[in-house]
């Protein structure tokens, strides 16, 4: 493969695992309701901030990442590596005098916007390209530079005049990327990837007075990830590999940072390694209609209490930033087919509610684990509770059949009871009805025998709850 024909390979592979990266990057970049004014937006940029180390020492916060994760890569393999940061860029607000100077102002109100002073979010990016056999021993370093900038934009009015200015001021930033490789002892020719990134600004507080979070910020990286590609081979999964490399990826060492496999399903070439645990092969939801910067939030409920704000907080969204600017527009133009389609998508239903061929018999339900006969009708769908009936349903325990009226010996798991279920241990027990969840489980209702209660919490309603492997059948029972 030439390389103009693999730098279009990676790109493409590059662009792919961006959707997914951007939503790492901007995470909590401007939180809802979107206006600088609002209390959570003042402490911000939470996410892979990598300080200076000056600062660093004396705060929780960390000067650098450590990425490691294991590859098989082919012969003559290169390793594409780009480091995605934000440079934070402060904002203040102008306003022009009559004798055209400025003065800096805590606002700036125009007709359809409202500015203040704000940090801005710049993109960066840092590229690095190797022979994977260049990364074994001492491996490549590649640091990296961004001089200090000050720009100027105008503020025009509705009638295109001059009414003040936004300047943007950004500190120089420098770093380092190192990559280095070693190869594992083994049967299979595989290598352990190391890729630091480090903050290596020589920036210190100042001097007499120790700096806050707010002076530090300018000087560090931001939301820091790296996307890596092989040009041939495959990364080996963190979380699922192969039995023979489990102990391998055991002693991996991450800092500050988590690698998972990226890009298409089914391909395992592209590593993400990001400031945010993620699963292998994270997507954005295809009903996602845009960047809403609260991925721990509801969509559907974002967009809707977006396009509720008043005309006054709208303005104030749109002068704090231009992706707060975007979001507002998003909410307010956003078509009803589209927002109904924000109500939601149960993906785990897929294989219940797929047709017969692929799901399984359609006729007569089909027996869970326990013996239990389940019908073939979704939960969420009203005539599924036509299939089960809690007084009479039964469940196989150690070849024996328990319903209601059973008699039990508990045996709470440690893994999933609480403490006052362990003080049950041992203690006989009656069971009141066999029960199932919306996620397909089984669990007994129990009343303890000799508790003083018990027909109260039977009239209550109110049992003891125990799974089918946490009970032992008693021999006389009903």
């Amino acid at each position: 493969m030439t390389v103009t024909a693999f730098a279009a390979q990676t790109e493409a592979r590059f662009a792919l695992a961006r959707q997914v990266a951007d939503a790492v990057l901007f995470e909590g970049y401007v939180l809802y309701p979107y206006r600088a004014s609002a209390a959570k937006n003042r402490l911000r940029w939470q996410f892979g901030v990598l300080v200076p180390p000056e600062w660093g020492a004396d705060c929780e916060e960390h000067d650098f990442q450590h990425t490691e994760c294991l590859m098989e890569p082919k012969t003559g393999a290169t390793l594409s590596v780009e480091l995605r940061f934000l440079r934070a860029r402060r904002r203040t607000v102008q306003r022009i005098r009559p004798d055209g100077g400025f003065d800096t102002v805590p606002e700036l109100r125009l007709d359809d916007r409202v500015l203040v002073p704000w940090d801005e979010g710049a993109e960066e990016r840092v590229e690095v390209v190797a022979a994977v056999d260049e990364l074994l021993g001492d491996g490549v370093t590649v640091p990296f530079t961004r001089p200090a900038l000050e720009e100027d934009e105008p503020v025009l009015d509705a009638a295109g005049r001059p009414v003040g200015r936004l300047v943007r001021r950004c500190e120089e930033i420098s770093g380092a990327v190192r990559l280095s490789a070693r190869e594992l002892d083994g049967p299979y020719r595989t290598l352990r990837l190391t890729a630091v990134v480090e903050n290596t600004s020589t920036w210190t507080p100042p001097q007499g007075r120790s700096a806050d979070r707010d002076a530090a910020l300018p000087h560090s990286l931001v939301a820091t990830h790296l996307l890596m590609a092989l040009s041939a081979g495959s990364f080996l999964s963190m979380t699922d590999p192969p039995e023979w490399a489990k102990g391998a990826i055991a002693t991996c060492r991450n800092l500050h940072t988590w690698p998972v496999l990226a890009g298409e399903p089914g391909r395992a070439d592209l590593v993400l390694s990001s400031p945010i645990i993620l699963e292998d092969h994270p997507a954005i939801a295809p009903e996602s209609p845009g960047a809403l910067y609260d991925a721990t939030e509801i969509e559907e409920i974002l967009a809707l209490r977006t396009a509720a704000l008043t005309d006054e907080e709208k303005r104030e969204a749109r002068g704090t930033d231009e992706r707060a600017a975007a979001v507002i527009d998003l909410a307010d133009s956003m078509p009803a087919e589209v927002l109904e389609r924000l109500h939601g998508a149960v993906r785990s239903l897929r294989e219940v509610t797929a047709p017969p061929s692929a799901a399984g018999p359609a006729a007569g339900g089909f027996p869970d684990e326990y013996g239990v006969q389940r019908p073939d009708t979704p939960w969420w769908d009203p005539a599924s509770e036509v299939g089960f009936d809690p007084q009479h349903d039964r469940v196989v325990v150690d070849g024996r059949s328990l319903g209601a009226g059973s008699r039990v010996l508990l045996r709470p798991g440690l893994r999933r009871t609480d403490a006052q279920d362990l003080f049950l241990q041992g203690r006989s027990a009656k069971v009141e009805a066999v029960l199932h969840d919306v996620d397909g489980g089984v669990h007994l209702a129990v009343t303890v025998e000799g508790d003083p209660g018990a027909d109260i919490r039977r009239e209550q309603g109110r049992f003891l709850y125990f799974q089918p492997d946490e009970v032992t059948p008693l021999e006389d029972d009903a």
